[in-house]
């Protein structure tokens, strides 16, 4: 194993051990809160440092001694080191706010022995649904992630969360049994589920089998990401939840599912022969979730359906089928995650100080709560794309990539993104009028806001304000990762290398000891 090797597996394995400390210890919840924030620090520390390292070139580690294509392989490339870098930012900064919500409480809104472990169980699942090197392994992170979600969703059992957690749990699995007869039909077909050697052999077979294949991995990720018309179920089951629960969910799980439509797009399908069906999709999704937002009335509800319409940004990016276009997707992901996320967790401030979060029984609290006036304000505004900020940004840059393209259809989804960008700030505008300016029906609880879940939320305004001022270097981090997903040879030879690689060693061992053998010993496979 490489100097770095060791790195990969950690943002895994240290939540799952976090996860069984927690549950042996589920008498003493002070400790489970230690535990579950020391893991999560880890595991930001970790994706932080593997972000840097990713940058010279993918890092491969074999799990169990077997290597690939046999064996499961954890890949930390430029885009499942942003991906997971943020997303651990993201959890983190969640858990601080959800220990503080539990300490005003008094925890009994929920039972916070299971909390901890399953929160850390989520995350788990979640770097490993983005390190995952074989279609199999990332089933089973969505899998750990259905598992855990469920019991999130459900915390408290109120028949509102559980009706709501159903639903969900019924779209999950329908979504995973799709996946599931994916991959039993892509083995079937290839003989293997490891992504390298599948872009490999994948273009060998009938082109039509190759398009169904396509179909049902997208038919399975379009549930999870929610784009229309596979969306109907988020709106109804995420806002029932509890607002660390929600703004987690809603920030990150959707996500998990756009990264794994860029990871197959991208490295398997490249021929693009559903980039057209993709960009109807963007568009529709684009469209129908803001005009569900602009209806809405409940501010959860509301950012629920700007959620489900900012995936179209997305999906856009990515069905351009272009460097430009995949750039400017990352970009975005990484931007949607952490305002989406921190708007959620301010959802839960207001709803907190005002008592609900119907918009009609709101009002004043840009007076009688100002931080929390500018905590929503700035997020709402990125979303919304004002300049300068890292919405406007990424819009601008996804906008451009589709004037490239030029064609027609790329053209409508400029018009579309354009639309739909003005409608997200009418809502979120009327959102922040109604909650903030207008006089409220009755007057509004006495009630004060705990610090512990003011800077958590903070914490996220500003990090998404950092994306900003650092717009440049991540831009160019994202340019980077999307020239490594043009051309598949980096992370093909990356985890298949040629002249084969030892069981058990990473990629950077590989390269080192066959630089130190002769060149008839390189060739023929055999040591120097």
């Amino acid at each position: 194993m490489s100097e770095y090797g060791f790195l990969v597996p950690l943002p895994v394995v240290v939540p799952l051990f976090g996860a069984g400390l927690a549950l042996a210890l589920y008498r003493r919840p002070r400790l489970q809160r230690i535990i579950s924030v020391i893991a999560l620090s880890i595991v930001l520390v970790v994706a932080a440092t593997l972000l840097v390292l990713a940058d010279s070139g993918p890092i491969v580690v074999d799990i169990g001694g077997w290597a690939a294509p046999v064996g499961i392989d954890l890949v930390a490339d430029r885009l499942s080191s942003l991906m997971l870098t943020v997303s651990a930012a993201v959890t983190l900064c969640v858990q601080l706010y959800s220990l503080a919500q539990g300490e005003a409480d008094g925890d009994e809104s929920a039972p916070v022995s299971i909390y901890h472990p399953t929160y850390l169980i989520l995350t788990a699942g979640v770097a490993n649904a983005f390190l995952s090197g074989d279609l199999f392994n990332i089933y089973v992170g969505f899998e750990i992630l259905l598992a855990a979600s469920y019991v999130l969703l459900t915390l408290g059992g109120t028949g509102e969360r559980i009706r709501a957690g159903s639903i969900y749990v019924v779209v999950a699995l329908v979504s995973s049994l799709l996946f599931l007869i994916a991959i039993a039909m892509i083995y079937a077909a290839t003989g293997t589920v490891n992504l390298a050697q599948l872009a490999e052999r994948l273009p060998e077979i009938d082109a039509d089998v190759r398009l169904l294949l396509q179909v049902l991995l997208l038919l399975a990720f379009g549930i999870k990401a929610a784009i229309f018309p596979l969306s109907a179920w988020l709106p109804d089951s995420y806002p029932t939840a509890p607002a660390p629960v929600t703004a987690v969910f809603a920030g990150l799980l959707t996500k998990v599912g756009v990264y794994a439509i860029i990871r197959t797009q991208t490295l398997l399908f490249p021929e693009g022969r559903m980039d057209d069906v993709l960009m109807w999709a963007a568009l529709a999704t684009m469209v129908v979730g803001i005009l569900g937002a602009v209806a809405q009335d409940d501010l959860k509800r509301l950012l629920s359906f700007t959620l489900v319409s900012h995936i179209g940004y997305m999906i856009f990016g990515i069905a351009l089928a272009s460097e430009t276009g995949w750039a400017a997707a990352i970009y975005y992901v990484a931007h949607h995650i952490i305002v989406q996320t921190g708007l959620f967790l301010v959802a839960g401030l207001i709803e907190r100080r005002g008592g609900s979060t119907s918009l009609d029984s709101l009002g004043g609290l840009a007076k009688i709560a100002p931080v929390l006036a500018v905590l929503f304000f700035i997020p709402a505004m990125n979303l919304g794309g004002i300049p300068p900020l890292s919405g406007f940004l990424g819009k601008v840059g996804l906008l451009q990539a589709g004037v490239q393209d030029g064609s027609a259809l790329a053209l409508t989804l400029v018009v579309g993104g354009v639309v739909t960008s003005l409608l997200t700030l009418y809502a979120l505008i009327k959102a922040w009028n109604k909650a903030f300016w207008q006089t409220p029906p009755e007057p509004l609880p006495e009630r004060t806001l705990p610090k512990g879940m003011v800077l958590p939320a903070g914490a996220l305004v500003v990090l998404g304000l950092a994306l900003t001022f650092g717009a440049g270097p991540l831009y160019g981090y994202a340019e980077r990762a999307s020239q490594a997903l043009s051309d598949r040879s980096t992370y093909v030879t990356a985890v298949l290398p040629q002249g084969g690689r030892g069981a058990g060693e990473s990629v950077d061992a590989t390269r080192e000891a066959e630089s130190e053998a002769t060149p008839t010993a390189v060739a023929t496979g055999e040591e120097g």
